[in-house]
């Protein structure tokens, strides 16, 4: 018992299941004997490859030169021109490098767009199911995340008459996850087109999660938001395409008049994103870097085409197949009455301690889902997602 009381605003950030998942699995696995199954881990998003030499040599010779103090709050200027350059190679748009803000992960760089726009008691519209830390990140600084369920049909994503018709007096805007965590879906361009109208119209701000885009399979669903226009802000990341997730580096792109705005934040809360991750990631972009990533990408794609249908044999439906990203939202409730288990929480339990599969329950993503979807993630390598279907055929027998 704690002898003060914790703030309200901490009480409002739920636990991340992920994680509680993924501390009960290592737990499991520590208490396997000899004989048993190694645990097969397909709850966490964290690709399988790590960062390429050339990224790994930049950061032993950032520290061997003593490259390791300060940068400035918007990031090393080479590195933002590094991106800057990346946006107009990848996806033909000019975004100067003046409004490229480095931060310190993804996480980081939403916590400050949404500590420079939204006010406590704000509210801003995100697609059922999502990514759970975005709206824990809202609820963290008080305003509130508006979860609107997304069907099949829509690619579990908003459309403009959803964002239309729930649009309130509190509402600042919208925060999109394209492709999204957990289910790997895209959002239409024409849809996307659509819902950025409605957001400007009413003076709001739209928010597009872009940390996988670089990690999408198919042309039209890969282009950024930002050709939209200068207001849309983007969030990106080093960890996923780039296979940088502990390094902790990412990248806002946003309006010029809100860049001041953001490094007197930025100044205040981080200083600095890391200096030795930035002077690493400046190596992402060599062609003998970009080119490993393309092959990754290629093996992520790879590993969707086998999982899927693999999964979709055994009995879980999977509406929409994954265009990015690499996670698989399975529908599970074909089998809950089957195996006499009341929803996927009690499913998962039962594969981690009986299949020593472990996955995600839907608790963590969606706030409309009675229990009945399951999230797999495709990060790991072809063997352990092949051995993990076997797995899972011999359980459901």
């Amino acid at each position: 018992m704690l002898p003060f009381p914790v703030s309200e605003r901490a009480r409002q950030v739920a636990p991340f299941h992920v994680m509680q998942v993924a501390k009960q699995a290592q737990a499991l696995a520590a208490g396997l004997g000899p004989g048993h199954d190694r645990m097969i881990y397909l709850n966490i998003g964290e690709p399988d490859f790590t960062a390429p030499p050339l990224v790994q040599a930049a950061a032993q010779r950032a520290i061997a030169a003593g490259l390791t103090q300060y940068t400035p709050a918007l990031g090393l200027p080479a590195l933002r021109e590094r991106i800057s350059a990346w946006y107009a190679q990848r996806h033909g748009i000019d975004v100067p490098a003046s409004r490229i803000v480095v931060t310190a992960g993804a996480s980081a760089g939403l916590q400050l767009a949404c500590l420079a726009l939204f006010n406590p008691g704000d509210e801003v519209l995100m697609p059922d199911p999502c990514y759970p830390c975005n709206r824990h990140i809202l609820a963290s600084m008080g305003a509130r995340a508006r979860l609107l369920p997304g069907s099949p049909a829509q690619r579990f994503q908003l459309d403009a008459a959803s964002v239309a018709q729930a649009w309130g007096e509190r509402t600042a805007g919208v925060l999109m996850a394209s492709p999204s965590n957990p289910t790997g879906t895209s959002v239409d361009p024409q849809a996307l087109r659509a819902i950025h109208a409605q957001v400007r119209a009413r003076g709001g701000v739209l928010l597009m999660d872009e940390i996988y885009l670089g990690l999408s399979f198919e042309e039209r669903f890969g282009q950024t938001a930002l050709a939209l226009g200068e207001d849309v802000i983007s969030i990106n990341s080093f960890s996923k395409y780039f296979s940088m997730t502990g390094w902790r580096l990412g990248w806002l792109v946003l309006p010029q008049a809100l860049v001041e705005v953001v490094e007197r934040l930025a100044q205040n809360l981080y200083i600095c994103a890391s200096t030795v991750a930035q002077h690493a990631a400046l190596a992402c972009f060599e062609p003998e870097s970009l080119a490993i990533y393309e092959a990754r990408r290629a093996a992520y794609r790879a590993r969707r085409d086998a999982f899927i249908p693999g999964l979709r044999a055994l009995g879980f439906e999977v509406p929409v197949m994954p265009d990015g990203a690499f996670y698989a939202w399975a529908d599970a409730r074909p089998l809950l009455g089957r195996l006499g288990v009341p929803d996927s929480a009690a499913l998962v339990e039962r594969l981690m301690r009986e299949a020593h599969v472990v996955a995600t329950p839907s608790v963590d993503f969606s706030a409309h889902d009675a229990g009945t979807h399951v999230r797999f993630s495709t990060a790991s390598a072809m063997e352990d997602l092949d051995e993990a279907l076997q797995r899972l055929a011999r359980w459901l027998g």
